[in-house]
């Protein structure tokens, strides 16, 4: 069994183990998984902002999940091809394994959000839970990429978290802002 890098298996196709497997397709997890927890996380924070119901924040945070994940997957695969293209080196396969890595990382991680929400509990303890549960993925994501570029972890789930923190701070401050601004009136 192999856990480096390339063998071959006779087939005359290199595998790859799952380290090198993992190193390769590095970017389009991280990627993957950072996004989806920030973007999920962000309309969680801006339906929470704007003091919405509990079935908006399910309903806007799955709807977000599915979409923008299949996005971004659908998005690294053209962009792979069109860099494929160029290059005349990578095909559909490869292509397609890449964008199914972002979507897969982005809708397992970036559905952590939103089990806040789906626990019962009381209401005023959703939010706190889902900042608990996004902030430790994001630190989580971030700290597992240093295993693969050497980077210390500490600082990995740092950089993660303080980006994370960032884009969820302005989507409840849009949130509240607006709700504010519309008098607190939901449709």
């Amino acid at each position: 069994m192999a856990t480096g890098d390339e063998t071959g298996d006779g087939s005359g196709v290199r595998r790859l183990g799952w380290r090198a497997a993992f190193q390769r397709y590095l970017p389009d997890v991280v990627y993957g998984a950072n996004d989806g927890a920030i973007t999920t996380f962000a309309v969680v924070a801006g339906v929470t902002g704007a003091d919405l119901s509990l079935h908006i924040v399910l309903i806007l945070g799955l709807a977000n999940l599915l979409a923008d994940g299949f996005s971004m997957g659908a998005s690294n695969y053209l962009a792979m091809r069109s860099r494929g293209e160029g290059q005349h080196l990578l095909n559909r396969s490869t292509a397609a394994r890449h964008g199914l890595a972002t979507f897969v990382s982005f809708v397992v991680v970036g559905a952590i959000p939103l089990i806040g929400y789906m626990l019962p509990g009381p209401q005023g303890q959703r939010f706190p839970v889902a900042i608990l549960f996004t902030l430790c993925s994001l630190y989580g994501v971030g700290a597992a990429r240093s295993y693969f570029t050497g980077r210390s972890w500490w600082r990995s789930g740092l950089e993660m978290v303080v980006v994370g923190a960032l884009a969820a701070g302005v989507a409840y401050g849009v949130g509240a802002l607006l709700a504010a601004w519309l008098g607190g009136q939901t449709p």
